[in-house]
């Protein structure tokens, strides 16, 4: 009796536990192709690292030509005029790496303009996913876009054109 009571608490809680779980999958890079806001942001952010480009790119050309005249003169300086124009053409490519570093590093001015930009596109696509599965009861949506471990699903477990509809641009 006793094994008989385990077994059936055993079976149970197995029946109980192996419910189906909903899931779904979005494709976030259809999802943004989609959004002009996130467009126009790339468009902006292209234009913006395209003159940050030209000027950085200005700043290593003066260094260079700086260090060409060097090299021409060269035979015609004294120790003293070298020492002082080698200092300027260092000084001249540390400003020129600062700059870069300054738009293009870790923490650098592009990565910031991305960041106000994007944050609030996906975060509005967020909330849309969250809405969607809670309405829905999906305990997960993956993204199909960025895992490379999805070989094939289903198009009907796609919700990217409801996440879309939820945004205010219906597909």
């Amino acid at each position: 009796m006793k094994k008989i009571s385990i077994l059936l608490v055993i079976i149970a809680a197995c029946a109980f536990g192996a419910r189906a779980q909903k899931f779904a999958l979005i494709d976030m890079e259809y999802i943004l192709k989609n959004v002009p806001a996130y467009e126009m942001a790339n468009e902006q952010l292209s234009q913006l690292s395209q003159r940050w480009q030209k000027e950085v790119e200005t700043k290593a050309k003066e260094a260079e030509t700086m260090y060409k005249n060097y090299q021409a003169d060269m035979v015609f300086l004294t120790d003293d005029q070298k020492k002082k124009k080698e200092e300027e053409i260092v000084a001249k490519e540390k400003e020129a790496t600062e700059l870069r570093y300054k738009y293009f590093g870790p923490e650098g001015e592009l990565y910031k303009k991305r960041q106000s930009l994007m944050k609030p596109i996906q975060d509005d696509i967020y909330n849309a996913v969250k809405k969607i599965s809670e309405e829905k009861g999906y305990q997960a949506i993956f993204d199909r876009a960025s895992s490379a471990n999805i070989i094939y699903a289903s198009p009907r477990i796609d919700v990217s054109n409801e996440v879309l509809t939820r945004l205010g641009y219906s597909k």
